[in-house]
């Protein structure tokens, strides 16, 4: 598979990083690999994601496992840093109504909603000891839900420990780096061939 990349890209910008490209692109496809009923399947589509990073150099550039989301926490002391972190996903708004908020407060360590959190609701939550990111993307919440196996809770009430469980992940994100915006789309448009290229090559090496 060396020897397809590199002749795939060979003509292009990125001819004199086609190891990197090549390292990024089957770290990613063997990433998102799923058993589906008894075959593997191969979804690049739905499961992996390029992000754009301007700054720093080409070869800074690497796979992260999971979601990437540029995504800022709603209170300034709520917890940045989470390890093994145990999440839920909310396609409904976070408002503090008498003991609406006592099952968040005692299941995650982050509540991901695609709406708004009202701001007495963030007190209670950073006083459980919960992050919250607000009004995310439809598109990222559902990377997410592949990514660990959760799944969206539509009501407060209906939280459970279920709601909250971990998987390995199953999608990854490529971060490119470069020193100029130009050169980034450059090199996305050279690691979507090297990505094209892997996927094939792993399919046919599963059968």
């Amino acid at each position: 598979m060396h020897n397809l990349i590199q002749s795939y890209i060979g003509t292009k910008f990125a001819f004199r990083w086609w190891k990197l490209m090549f390292d990024l692109a089957l770290s990613a496809v063997r990433t998102v690999v799923r058993d589906q009923g008894g075959r593997k399947e191969v979804n690049i589509k739905h499961h992996t994601r390029v992000e754009k990073i301007p700054g720093g150099e080409i070869e800074d550039s690497r796979v992260l496992d999971g979601v990437m989301s540029n995504k800022d926490i709603t209170h300034p002391t709520m917890r940045r840093r989470i390890e093994n972190l145990r999440i839920i996903l909310l396609d409904c708004a976070l408002e503090y109504k008498g003991q609406g908020l006592r099952p968040i407060s005692k299941l995650p360590d982050l509540v991901n909603t695609e709406k708004g959190v009202s701001d007495l609701a963030q007190h209670y939550l950073f006083r459980g000891n919960v992050t919250a990111l607000r009004r995310a993307r439809k598109t990222n919440n559902d990377r997410v839900t592949r990514a660990v196996g959760t799944t969206f809770v539509n009501r407060v009430d209906d939280i459970n420990e279920s709601d909250t469980k971990r998987e390995d992940p199953k999608a990854c994100t490529i971060l490119r780096r470069s020193p100029s915006k130009d050169i980034l789309n450059e090199i996305e448009r050279n690691i979507q061939v090297a990505i094209a290229v892997a996927r094939k090559w792993l399919e046919l090496s599963l059968r």
